[in-house]
């Protein structure tokens, strides 16, 4: 058992596989707005005659979502980059970097939630996972909570 754990933790402290050039190219190929779960819901909503802004800067948290009249502000969080089920899986990310990433990202959403939530905005978290598994369903959820 204690060999694993040395195992992990080497693995851990290895470098990345990509030279840093690479690694940046990388990430900033990915979208943190305008993704394609994204653009597949406020097209749906829209389509439903819904009004709402898209990532509302006048909030902490920028929403994805929001109906500032109503204070209702919709998330939708990435499994990976928001942690869903995190400490099942901590323990195969390879390097102190995205331990510490995601972990920080779970404490913002949760700070968020708080902050909003004094500020008696009612919020939403949709799952990356909900919208795959059945995505009517969960954008049906959605439209239920801003229509309210």
């Amino acid at each position: 058992m204690k060999n694993n754990r040395n195992k992990r933790k080497k693995r851990r402290l290895s470098k990345d596989i990509f030279s840093k050039k690479k690694r940046s190219n990388i990430m900033s190929a990915i979208k943190s707005k305008n993704t394609v779960l994204e653009k597949t819901i406020f097209s749906f909503l829209l389509k439903r005659g819904l009004k709402f802004e898209t990532h509302y800067v006048k909030i902490i948290g920028k929403p994805d979502i929001a109906i500032p009249s109503k204070k209702k502000v919709v998330f939708i969080d990435s499994n990976f980059w928001h942690g869903w089920q995190y400490p099942r899986w901590k323990h195969r990310l390879t390097s102190d970097f995205w331990t510490n990433k995601i972990e920080v990202n779970r404490k913002r959403d949760k700070k968020v939630n708080r902050v909003l939530k004094r500020q008696r905005w009612k919020v939403l978290r949709i799952w990356e996972h909900n919208l795959n598994k059945d995505a009517l369903r969960t954008i049906s959820k959605i439209e239920k909570f801003l229509k309210k």
